[in-house]
């Protein structure tokens, strides 16, 4: 879908942002950038829709260089959502979300079917916020309308340039959960520029960890956390991290001692105690064998959740096993022992510091 090969990008003072940048990123994907402040994540973002270019190296949008595109083209099928909010305080919410469909010469009961759709999707009530002005707004309420404004004209890609970083962190998380919920339901190509690693970790299908102009790591978010390549990686990671901050995909049981395929199951096969998570052949999960009995009555966990927010329905529910899923897909099984093997685990490695 994007990709950047060989990038190189020198500024007129003399100053290098990107050298041998290459990176190539799926339909479909919500990569997050990180690094340390000036590391060049932001000049990676801006070079997708050409508000920088690059001084050597090519990119490209569905295997065409994005110069060959109509640069006004090009922008109104990539969304923009910035830090600074940027909605124009003089024009209402459904005016403001509307300002690319129009330029793209949209009818007029389709823009205010799609400003009621997504009003709706970020749950913001179309009757009461469509014609209030943004300064009667929170700011949680304008940036959930600033992203809204950039999936209008429903492009194909979104960039998102530290779009929390300014919200409390009340709103922050909410609109993290927000991100997560809306890129399960659209599937857009999303570009996430963050300084904050959880969010990062969060939100990236893959998290790009960049230093000085490069890449030292592209990895899942688990792999970065299970298997960090360099020091650097390890140190950016680490102490910043409670442990209770992390995904819990990480955390949760892959081996298949508790998972069993559709195709292996039969009531003669499992007729006493214990718990079975059952998968097909796409590995999507399709319920649970407990105590003999086949059941779809379970409780599952979304393998984004940290383990903070997954304590909460673990002392909620009497399951003693928990799907962890992926997209419908079966990524491993979360239990209270995995849970204090972790907590116990990362004790010892923070040195006898109690979280």
């Amino acid at each position: 879908m994007i990709e950047f090969q060989n990038i190189k990008k020198v500024y007129a003072d003399g100053t290098e942002a990107l050298n041998n940048f290459s990176l190539k990123i799926n339909e479909g994907e919500l990569v997050t950038l990180i690094g340390p402040s000036g590391c060049g994540k932001t000049t990676t973002m801006k070079m997708i829709n050409r508000l920088i270019e690059p001084t050597d190296g090519m990119i490209y949008i569905n295997e065409m260089a994005i110069n060959d595109y109509n640069i006004h083209e090009l922008r109104w099928n990539i969304g923009y959502v910035l830090q600074e909010i940027a909605l124009f305080p003089h024009m209402t919410i459904e005016e403001n979300i509307a300002i690319v469909p129009d330029m793209k010469k949209w009818k007029r009961q389709d823009i205010r079917k799609r400003t009621n759709e997504l009003l709706d999707m970020v749950g913001l009530d179309p009757s009461v916020y469509r014609q209030r002005k943004p300064s009667e707004l929170s700011g949680g309420e304008q940036q959930r309308v600033g992203v809204i404004r950039a999936l209008a004209a429903d492009p194909d890609i979104i960039l998102m340039d530290e779009p929390f970083s300014a919200i409390d962190p009340i709103s922050r998380e909410q609109l993290q959960r927000d991100i997560r919920k809306l890129q399960q339901e659209i599937r857009k190509t999303i570009v996430f520029v963050t300084h904050d690693m959880d969010e990062a970790l969060a939100l990236g299908d893959h998290v790009c960890l960049m230093k000085e102009g490069r890449i030292v790591q592209v990895d899942t978010p688990q792999q970065l956390v299970l298997n960090p390549k360099t020091d650097f990686v390890k140190d950016f990671i680490g102490e910043r991290r409670s442990p209770w901050q992390t995904a819990i995909d990480v955390i949760a049981d892959q081996t298949a001692s508790h998972i069993i395929s559709a195709s292996a199951y039969t009531e003669n096969a499992f007729p006493g105690h214990g718990t079975y998570m059952i998968k097909n052949e796409q590995n999507k999960f399709v319920g649970a064998v407990i105590d003999g009995q086949r059941t779809d009555d379970v409780v599952t966990l979304a393998n984004h959740l940290s383990l903070d927010e997954a304590t909460d329905i673990l002392q909620e529910n009497n399951q003693s096993i928990f799907p962890v899923l992926k997209n419908d897909h079966l990524v491993g099984i979360l239990t209270y022992k995995d849970v204090v093997a972790h907590l116990k685990r990362e004790t010892a490695r923070q040195d006898g510091v109690i979280w």
